[in-house]
């Protein structure tokens, strides 16, 4: 980054203006030990070679431009390299495509390829494989690595065995994983080093060491190597791409020029050679693996491919080493949160309850005092600001349009608000979070100033200034003794299982205490999307578990009927158990595709006299009623009723056979009828419409059981007695009824007989 270009001269001062604008992606050169080909895709014919390509593969790039790469190999590897291209999944995505041994120079390549648009990439590297048999055994090395990263106990034990365990694979002087803060600065959270070498250990670096731009490509790429910080680097020839008319684009390309500002600061730090790969949590940059060696060096490939490998899986767990580090706060925090949501969801509490008390809402996250206010009301507890200096700093926070999940967090409140100033030795820190949809009420945290001594690596406001071919420029700092800066008006970051815990609260307690009926939609409609998945899986589950089960039967049967008098009887007994068990687990089955498919089932309402409906069922129980000699009533004619009639003929039909199931006297009824509200008393106020029964005279239902029985499954006796049965049935009836909006209940005397009212909606 040179040149007039990259800043401006404002009032006398040399400022940078664009530094965060840099098109580091297109700096049309290479590093200098490897070789760029840019092919047109369409017939894979070089467009763009870099002019190094005579040196190190012994092809000038004018022989390579216009043709293919035919000149590089033989024709079996070049046929291979084409068919690569051609097939594979290239697009942005930098794959290995073989080791390639170049006619021209008798040496071995490592080539990788990826594809953008119209333009394929071709990036050749010298190779080490299969040259040294005493190379380490990398997958042996890795998978070491990954099994000691898995049980370290902290965070910080995580990152400096990552240290650790690089540094062993690559063979570096020093190793650092570098942390990013919340302001962008960054610090050196653990290092592995040569023992010669002086300690960057928990140095901070200011935010502008790593521009933006080289932040976002680091986000794309999971490595970059620079083996040789002094190495002039290789033009791109031409340097306009005939196939796009612009420069390449080499955001993914290993091999890209490396910017001269970031090679001056390495030579600055009196780096030789770098490689660093990008740490990223949730698709956001958590921190950078940096390390450094102070001689040239080149690692090859394969070797960047196991610390590439490395990276990767230290980013995917990093939010469960974050997460082991603080499980006991969590565990706090979590039991802190089911008490105060217990205490809110007592009849009667307000909300302010929960300020004082035990548990408290300060003792939720910690912090130094909290605040609530609720309808132009302010309570709060331990060290806070006064109530009008809190109305006014929720006025604040009201204005900069929160959303009502993220709330705001800060530990930097007197940069923010400068009227804060004047309370800082309480409120440095601030975690808000609105609790109305208005956000006019808000719940908040507040820290107090914590003065903190910070090491810089250097001092942090340096701007070195020199004067160039195009006028004065910035440069790369050039100390990096150490620095100590006192850091006012902060307070300790709000950790991110904090600010989780307090959106837990808010949406757990908060708004049900509130009363939001907007929000209690939303529950009751994603857990209506709930049960209806549950209810599809239900249905899917049963009618595929069918058909194994009676292979099992058919089965069973066929291995009695096939070696009958060969079976011993206890070999026998045991077939047949096994039959009697798959004919039961059908008829769970069937029962459970029912009860699904009566909850999937569209409902087709008409007018359905209830007569017509219960002589329909009266015929299909004819036998049943023969065999048990059983007397149907009904004292009055049935009304018309707007139903579903074939659900609602299985409610009836379900009731009247548990009647006559369950009945041991000698005469035995069943009657069937209805009353108008006011002459039912079921503990409720009156249900709107008619209420049906159909009572018996049977053996009656405990009151204990007079819940349970509408359970899926639920039986009261062995499943021999009275006939046997799934214990569905009364499900099923309560899905119907509930279905027609209506309800159903039980009245019961044991040895008298039992009575089940329903409604059917209004």
């Amino acid at each position: 980054m040179n040149g007039s270009s990259a800043y401006s001269v404002k009032s006398g001062e040399v400022t940078l203006t664009n530094c965060d604008r840099e098109p580091i992606h297109v700096p049309g050169c290479v590093l200098p030990h490897g070789v760029l080909l840019a092919l047109r895709r369409s017939d894979l014919t070089v467009v763009q070679a870099s002019v190094n390509a005579g040196n190190v593969l012994g092809v000038g790039a004018d022989d390579l431009l216009g043709k293919s790469f035919d000149a590089l190999l033989d024709r079996e590897q070049s046929r291979d390299l084409a068919h690569f291209v051609r097939t594979e999944r290239l697009e942005q995505n930098p794959l290995f495509a073989m080791t390639a041994m170049a006619r021209n120079v008798g040496s071995a390549f490592d080539v990788t390829a990826h594809t953008q648009g119209e333009i394929a990439v071709l990036e050749w590297e010298p190779s080490t494989r299969g040259i040294a048999p005493s190379s380490p055994d990398y997958y042996a090395l890795v998978k070491h690595t990954v099994a000691r990263l898995q049980n370290s106990a902290s965070l910080r034990e995580y990152c400096q065995a990552v240290t650790e365990e690089v540094r062993n694979l690559a063979g570096l002087d020093r190793v650092m994983v570098y942390r990013f803060q919340p302001d962008g600065s960054g610090w050196i959270f653990a290092e592995s080093k040569r023992e010669d070498l002086n300690p960057y250990l928990d140095l901070h670096y200011p935010a502008a060491d790593i521009p933006l731009p080289a932040r976002q490509l680091f986000l794309k790429l999971w490595h970059r190597l620079v083996p040789d910080v002094r190495a002039e680097p290789a033009d791109l020839m031409p340097l306009v791409n005939p196939v796009t008319s612009g420069p390449l684009d080499m955001t993914y390309c290993c091999l890209r020029g490396a910017s001269v500002m970031y090679t001056e600061y390495l030579q600055n730090m009196g780096v030789a050679a770098a490689f660093v790969m990008p740490l990223i949590r949730e698709g956001r940059l958590w921190g950078l693996i940096a390390t450094h060696h102070y001689t040239p060096k080149y690692i090859p490939h394969h070797v960047r491919v196991a610390c590439e490998f490395v990276a990767q899986v230290v980013s995917l767990q990093l939010a469960a080493a974050e997460d082991r580090e603080d499980q006991t706060y969590r565990l706090h925090m979590r039991s802190v949160h089911e008490a105060l949501v217990t205490r809110a969801a007592a009849v009667g509490t307000p909300l302010h309850d929960l300020v004082a008390g035990k548990p408290a809402l300060i003792d939720l996250i910690d912090a130094g005092g909290v605040a609530l206010l609720q309808n132009g009301n302010v309570w709060s507890a331990g060290k806070t600001p006064n109530p009008s200096q809190i109305e006014d700093l929720a006025t604040w926070i009201r204005s900069r349009a929160l959303s009502p999940d993220l709330g705001y967090h800060t530990h930097t409140l007197p940069s923010e608000y400068e009227p804060s100033r004047e309370f800082k030795d309480s409120a440095c820190g601030l975690l808000a979070i609105p609790i109305s949809r208005s956000q006019r009420d808000l719940l908040m945290w507040f820290r107090p100033e914590q003065i903190e001594m910070v090491n810089w690596a250097g001092y942090p406001y340096e701007k070195p200034v020199e004067i160039g071919p195009h006028g004065p420029r910035l440069t790369p700092r050039k100390s990096f003794e150490l620095w100590q800066e006192s850091v006012e008006g902060t307070a300790p970051p709000w950790k991110e299982v904090e600010i989780d815990a307090a959106r837990r609260f808010r949406v757990a307690v908060l708004d049900v205490v509130i009363g939001h009926a907007e929000e209690l939609a939303r529950v009751n409609r994603e857990l209506a999307a709930t049960v209806e998945e549950l209810d599809a899986f239900a249905y899917v589950a049963s009618h595929d578990l069918k058909e194994p089960l009676r292979g099992i039967h058919n089965y069973a049967a066929f291995m009695i009927e096939d070696y009958e008098g060969k079976l011993d009887p206890a070999g026998e007994a045991k077939l047949r158990a096994m039959m009697r068990l798959s004919e039961r687990m059908e008829s769970l089955i069937e029962s459970l595709l029912h009860y699904s498919r009566t909850g999937r089932g569209e409902m087709v309402t008409r007018d359905r006299d209830l007569n017509a409906l219960l002589a329909d069922v009266r015929d299909s129980l004819q036998a049943r009623f023969q065999e048990t000699d059983a007397e149907l009533r009904v004292p009055r004619p049935l009304p018309v009723i707007r139903c579903d009639s074939i659900m609602v003929g299985e409610v009836f039909a379900n009731l009247i056979s548990n009647a006559l199931k369950y009945n041991e006297k000698a005469t035995k009824w069943v009657e069937v009828g209805y009353n108008e509200p006011e002459h039912v008393d079921d503990g409720t106020e009156s249900s709107r419409g008619l209420v049906f029964y159909v009572r018996d005279n049977g053996i009656g239902i405990p009151p204990k059981h007079h819940e349970s029985i509408f359970r899926i499954f639920k039986r009261l006796h062995n499943r021999e007695m009275y006939g046997g049965g799934t214990g569905a049935g009364l499900t099923i009836v309560k899905k119907v009824v509930e279905r027609h909006g209506g309800r159903i209940w039980v009245e019961s005397t044991e040895g008298e007989g039992t009575t089940f009212f329903f409604t059917l909606g209004g």
